[in-house]
């Protein structure tokens, strides 16, 4: 009798997953279509900054002595500085708990994709909309209120890095602060309530001259003291360094103090984010 191999079957390979990084960029793109179906957060998101700009730009219009520029003029780079973190500290920050109370975290964890790709998409939307913001309050800062754009390559690059880093730094500091609200109705409380006093506090409601020492040296702890400070040094006239405490824009220790806080939110991050909410549902 003869007998015959029996080769085993083999099964064809299964098709691998994309990567974090594309999926990633589909979660982006998910992430931006949905912001924009949500029409009245599209509104209050872009109007929010561009109406508070309005009115103490308004109010708030004299010649600062000794500066070069107007009141009106030092309010459109904090008012930038305040919309690339209220896009990205405040809206993650809110976003993602009330993502968690919903449980829509644990069931994005119980899927083949990544926990990177979920960042990853965060970053995108974040990015999108902080680039939007920052562009819509400078076409009302030129064309209203007589702020210039930078004549030359080395701002622009002061520009860039410090939205890249202020981006960033804050963003990370919004996924953070997402584990702390117990639920998703006290998650604006929780977030708004420390971004608001950091305005007041960080130069953007305030000039940084009538601030209280001990109120700047708090501030100085923060990002959105530093990216106040860079946007002037980027769009303001070299005369209004005098309005700065320490009299310069002080470039390199915004970098530092910037990247310290990219630095230092990645590892809260680690720490303290949280797929499922406190009751561990």
């Amino acid at each position: 009798m003869t007998t015959t191999a029996v080769r085993p079957r083999t099964q064809a390979p299964a098709g691998r997953l994309p990567g974090a990084w594309i999926l990633g960029l589909h979660r982006g793109a998910l992430e931006i279509k949905q912001f924009f179906q949500q029409r009245d957060q599209v509104v209050f998101t872009f109007a929010f900054p561009v109406v508070f700009l309005f009115l103490f730009a308004s109010i708030f219009h004299d010649d600062v002595r000794g500066s070069g520029v107007t009141a009106s003029q030092l309010y459109v780079p904090a008012m930038m500085a305040s919309g690339i973190m209220s896009t990205s500290f405040q809206s993650l920050g809110i976003s993602i708990a009330v993502e968690r109370d919903e449980k829509v975290l644990r069931r994005l964890r119980g899927t083949p994709m990544p926990p990177a790709a979920y960042f990853l998409g965060k970053i995108w939307l974040v990015l999108f909309t902080g680039i939007l913001e920052t562009a819509i309050l400078l076409l009302v800062g030129t064309s209203l209120y007589g702020v210039d754009l930078p004549s030359d390559a080395g701002r622009w690059f002061d520009f860039a890095w410090i939205f890249v880093l202020g981006l960033t730094g804050c963003a990370l500091l919004g996924i953070a602060i997402s584990s702390v609200p117990k639920s998703a109705k006290s998650a604006s409380s929780v977030v708004v309530l420390p971004f608001l006093v950091l305005q007041f506090i960080s130069g953007v409601y305030i000039s940084i001259d009538t601030i209280p020492d001990w109120m700047l040296r708090i501030g100085a702890l923060f990002p959105l003291k530093w990216l106040c400070q860079g946007l002037r040094g980027v769009f303001l006239p070299d005369s209004a360094r005098v309005l700065e405490q320490a009299g310069s824009w002080e470039f390199g220790r915004t970098a530092l103090v910037l990247a310290a806080w990219c630095v230092g939110g990645l590892a809260l991050c680690l720490l303290t984010f949280r797929w499922k909410n406190r009751r561990g549902a």
